[in-house]
């Protein structure tokens, strides 16, 4: 006895045990054959089948699920053309890159901002260089420097964060990674970023640029990026980091870290909020968390993620703003199951209030009550807290 059966990639039949004529179909998706004989070739064509309309649910499924995250790129870039912001914004970077690599292989004039704090000539020369870009195409805008602090027109719709060196103490050492962080907000949500990073090493130095604007996709060296698609935390690679100061949050952060590196393919500690983020945009790693950041140590990184079709939270699993003191970012895919193990993990009331803003104080709600200059407000309480 025969078994004739009909199948395309939208089209279901069932089993019967008539020999049916299916003319109407395209050749290619009419396929007969003999039960007895051809078994063992015909059923692993349905299973592949099955398969493929398997991970196309979840690939549908996945997609809808990363949309229950807020987005924090803006909706809109203002008046400014995207191509004209993102120009400079790139330029700026490339400009303190330039800087950095001059010096990366000379000795280092470091001083200290505290006990183990550093700060080198380096980190003022590039910011120095940064500031003269942004100044010389928008003297108008606001700007918030690692070093040098808040300059500019206070009225201003934009906010430039930048790190003209984030992780220098990996370039004190000579060590990757490191990088030059440039971002910029409108009305406090960020529009456009990039980050050059350094890599190689002594001797091999080279750099490669990751960008993004808001809506507009993410890139490194030109190349459109997209987050891995790993689904299981057992299988990610996941890495954070960890503040100069041994308090509260560093021994939270401790047991986080035993716990992921327990449940994970691995944590690392590379040292460079910026590179850790493009680095997860870039679908080399699946997540990146850490406590005690500051605006421009996530300006730009958090956009490259998003635009990269990455998740971006506080570690709380709240929305997240580059105010805030934690910041978890992911594939988006592995994004809740996260949460859940920080969540199990951190099951103490006094450690889960580390993950949240001081007192609890609410950015989103400031964030509409002072309208388009919502982020002057959260500047000036940021400096204060």
């Amino acid at each position: 006895m025969a078994i004739s059966i009909a199948f395309s990639t939208n089209t279901h039949f069932p089993f019967s045990t008539i020999c049916r004529s299916i003319s109407s179909l395209s050749p290619s998706v009419h396929v007969v054959f003999n039960a007895r004989r051809d078994c063992n070739r015909g059923f692993p064509l349905i299973r592949t089948l099955d398969t493929k309309l398997a991970k196309t649910r979840a690939a549908l499924s996945e997609i809808s699920y990363r949309k229950q995250y807020p987005k924090v790129g803006a909706k809109s870039i203002g008046p400014i053309p995207p191509a004209q912001l993102i120009q400079v914004v790139e330029n700026a970077a490339r400009t303190g890159a330039e800087v950095v690599m001059d010096a990366v292989n000379k000795p280092r004039n470091i001083e200290y901002k505290g006990l183990a704090d550093l700060v080198t000539e380096t980190d003022k020369m590039s910011e120095a260089a940064i500031l003269e870009v942004v100044r010389k195409n928008f003297r108008d805008h606001l700007i918030l420097g690692e070093e040098g602090g808040v300059i500019g027109d206070s009225s201003s719709d934009y906010l430039w964060c930048i790190d003209p060196l984030d992780g220098t103490t990996n370039f004190a050492h000579g060590y990757p990674s490191f990088a030059v962080s440039v971002g910029v907000l409108f009305r406090g949500n960020p529009a456009a970023a990039a980050v050059v990073e350094f890599v190689g090493g002594p001797m091999c130095w080279n750099t490669r640029i990751f960008t993004a604007t808001a809506g507009g996709g993410a890139f490194c060296n030109g190349q459109k990026i997209n987050v891995s698609q790993t689904s299981q935390v057992e299988r990610s690679l996941l890495v954070t980091g960890f503040g100069y100061e041994h308090d509260d949050p560093w021994a939270t952060n401790m047991d986080l870290f035993k716990e992921f590196t327990d449940v994970s393919r691995g944590v690392r500690r590379l040292g460079a909020a910026a590179v850790d983020m493009s680095h997860v945009a870039l679908g080399i790693v699946e997540a990146y968390w850490e406590y005690r950041l500051k605006p421009w140590d996530m300006a730009a990184g958090v956009l490259i993620v998003e635009e990269a079709g990455g998740a971006v939270t506080c570690m709380d699993g709240g929305k997240f703003s580059v105010f805030d003191r934690s910041v978890l970012v992911s594939n988006g895919v592995v994004h809740d199951k996260l949460l859940e193990k920080i969540d199990r993990s951190l099951s103490c009331a006094s450690q889960l209030s580390l993950l949240k803003s001081p007192s609890n104080f609410c950015f989103e709600s400031l964030t509409e009550f002072l309208g388009k200059n919502a982020h002057i407000g959260l500047l000036c309480l940021y400096l204060l807290i």
